[in-house]
């Protein structure tokens, strides 16, 4: 198992930007795939990007992709995603969560039940 710690939310308005971090600590080896969820009050947890340890594949939902960039460090022990042009329907709890093994595909990597390890979540507000 490995540790996840994200950072870097906080409260911006419309268009405005944040990148956040989430920091993999422990057998990292349990990180080969690492993704970013989110989660609004009373709504389900999302999937909003994933990448593999290489590096790639990475995968976006449809209502983030263009706007936002996930990617792996140079010591790919912090992943990033990068927000861009960001909307208040991006408010949300953001969660970064990491399975080892093979790329998770195309077909999983949106399901919160694929992931073994999971951060705490940091919180992003996008105000209109």
């Amino acid at each position: 198992q490995v540790q996840l710690v994200e950072s870097g939310g906080g409260s911006v308005q419309a268009g405005g930007s944040l990148r956040l971090s989430c920091e993999v600590s422990g057998n990292t080896a349990s990180s080969n795939n690492v993704a970013w969820f989110r989660q609004a009050p009373g709504k389900e947890r999302e999937g909003v990007a994933h990448i593999y340890h290489l590096g790639a594949p990475t995968y976006y939902s449809d209502s983030v992709r263009d706007r936002f960039t996930v990617s792996r460090g140079v010591g790919k022990n912090t992943i990033f995603l990068q927000m861009n042009r960001l909307k208040p329907e991006d408010t949300a709890m953001y969660y970064c969560a990491a399975r080892g093994g093979a790329a998770a595909g195309v077909d999983r990597w949106r399901t919160p039940a694929f992931y073994e390890s999971w951060g705490q979540g940091t919180q992003v507000t996008v105000s209109s």
